[in-house]
């Protein structure tokens, strides 16, 4: 696997909402329904003080996170996914959102979960890398991070397997796994940051 691949940027994803107000159809998928429901599941009963869900687009996920915590932030680099984020969640006054393009940007805050949801494998290796050590720098003790990758084949810079992966090795020095669930479409896994685990710095495959 190529370091040297790049991670979409916000023209890539701006061209799919031009073409579509839903460009995965996350209001209407089967498949999309049946993620979302297994992704709230493997939360377990836990509440959050402070959730983050980068690549948040029309916030459908959102909303069904906000329940689970106090405070929720979801980013996209797409205006016309944040208005529509916005309508969204209106009534729900502790969700916000910003625009932004992660790992290069980030968050000032700290969180208990960070939830990222489709996004890896639009991440080249080594933004995967910047996006695991700002999740170090960010997470609460005994944070969780959520993990859900599609595991197709596209012209995206990983696969949803190796986007994964790579992920994983990259923080198994400070992040445990809690549960790991799969099927054809796709994989979730759940990762617990526990005292006395250290970053490391495995090589980017």
């Amino acid at each position: 696997m190529s370091v040297h691949r790049r991670s979409r940027g916000p023209a890539h994803f701006q061209r799919l909402y031009d073409a579509s107000p839903d460009p995965w159809q996350f209001r209407t998928s089967r498949y999309e329904q049946g993620k979302y429901r297994k992704t709230i599941e493997a939360l377990g009963d836990r509440r959050f003080r402070s959730g983050f869900e980068p690549g948040c687009s029309i916030a459908v996920l959102t909303r069904l996170l906000a329940v689970r915590c106090d405070a929720l932030l979801g980013v996209d680099v797409v205006e016309q996914a944040l208005t529509t984020a916005h309508m969204t969640c209106a009534d729900q006054p502790w969700v916000r959102f910003q625009r932004m393009q992660v790992p290069h940007e980030w968050p000032d805050d700290v969180f208990d979960l960070i939830v990222l949801s489709e996004v890896l494998y639009f991440l080249s290796p080594a933004d995967i890398m910047s996006l695991a050590d700002r999740t170090f720098a960010t997470l609460e003790a005994d944070g969780l991070v959520l993990l859900v990758n599609w595991r197709g084949h596209s012209g995206d810079p990983c696969t949803g397997d190796e986007a994964g992966r790579i992920f994983i090795e990259l923080t198994q020095g400070w992040l445990s796994s809690q549960a790991h669930y799969q099927e054809d479409g796709y994989r979730l896994d759940v990762l617990r940051r526990r005292d006395g685990l250290r970053k490391n710095s495995p090589a980017v495959p």
